[in-house]
């Protein structure tokens, strides 16, 4: 037992990232079932169709589960009383100040984790009184932070400045990075795109099919002015780069992204004018398979490397 599966109360420290359509009840409750964390990705949903998987979770599984709230989105105040309301015991914040909810949900007995990209932010984290922090460096799928540090550099570095528990993020989907990143500081680890490219996970097929196809450099960080992503690079993703050649305004690249671009390509399956955010680490998952399995192999590989490790 380790800091974090003491903090939440699992066998193994391993977070599945909240990712927006990806991250439904289903995935969620499974990877609690496997001995994880498992997090609902509220900020796919409208607040009613998370109490709902709230509620499917509850069911699904009696092991502790959390809610991945991106303070960005709208409806913010309607989604923390929901969380309240029924009773989650977990949540993990990002994309915002973790001053504005902290206290608040701590007063109602919630454990706090915030996601954060640089020490700066680990530390205003720790002073807001968050429970542990997500350090995600640059190669990580989805919203990601403008620094562009690496988790090899970034996890050590945030080990060095805060004291409470620390969970490593960004390019982790087997046993041997989540040894690499405990070595280094971590307590534990979050995966994302391990987990949105598994049976479980509520991504379209069409996008699953194209996580394991993605190879090394098929990814980038791009729309760093409205707010920096990774991103395969499909041709939406080639519309963005040929206008950045027009030194386009923020409104242009708002205009180009438009509405719902996200949930046309991973949730909906539209490869071609849809938004498909994964991981660098995509280059190294080549097969879909059940969370229990994901997890199986993962914990196999982390235990091998650590035996491997002792020999040298």
């Amino acid at each position: 037992m380790n800091s974090i599966t003491q903090l939440f109360g699992i066998q193994y420290p391993i977070i599945q990232g909240g990712m927006i359509w990806n991250s439904g009840y289903k995935l969620a409750s499974a990877v609690s079932n496997a001995g994880g964390l498992g997090l609902i990705g509220a900020g796919s949903m409208y607040p009613e169709v998370l109490r709902e998987h709230i509620q499917q979770c509850q069911k699904s599984t009696d092991k502790p589960f959390g809610v991945n709230v991106p303070m960005l989105y709208p409806n913010i105040e309607e989604i923390m009383q929901i969380i309240v309301e029924e009773g989650v015991k977990i949540v993990f914040t990002s994309a915002g100040n973790p001053k504005t909810w902290t206290s608040f949900l701590k007063e109602k007995g919630i454990t706090v984790v915030h996601v954060v990209s640089s020490s700066k932010f680990a530390l205003k984290a720790q002073d807001a009184g968050v429970d542990a922090v997500v350090a995600e460096g640059f190669e990580a799928g989805g919203h990601n932070g403008r620094e562009e540090t690496t988790t090899f550099t970034l996890i050590p570095m945030v080990k060095a400045q805060i004291k409470i528990p620390l969970i490593a993020a960004g390019g982790i989907a087997t046993g041997r990075g989540m040894l690499a990143a405990m070595v280094l500081g971590a307590d534990g680890v979050q995966m994302g795109s391990r987990f949105a490219a598994s049976v479980e996970s509520s991504a379209h097929d069409n996008f699953k099919q194209t996580i394991i196809a993605t190879k090394e450099g098929d990814t980038q960080l791009t729309l760093k002015e409205l707010a920096p992503v990774r991103l395969i690079k499909n041709k939406f993703y080639h519309d963005v780069q040929n206008l950045y050649t027009n030194n386009p305004t923020v409104d242009d690249l708002a205009n180009l992204l438009g509405k719902r671009r996200a949930k046309r390509g991973m949730f909906e399956g539209d490869l071609v004018e849809g938004e498909l955010e994964i991981g660098q680490i995509a280059g190294l998952i080549n097969e879909i398979v059940p969370v229990a399995a994901i997890i199986d192999t993962i914990i196999k590989d982390f235990e091998m490397a650590k035996r491997e490790v002792a020999l040298l």
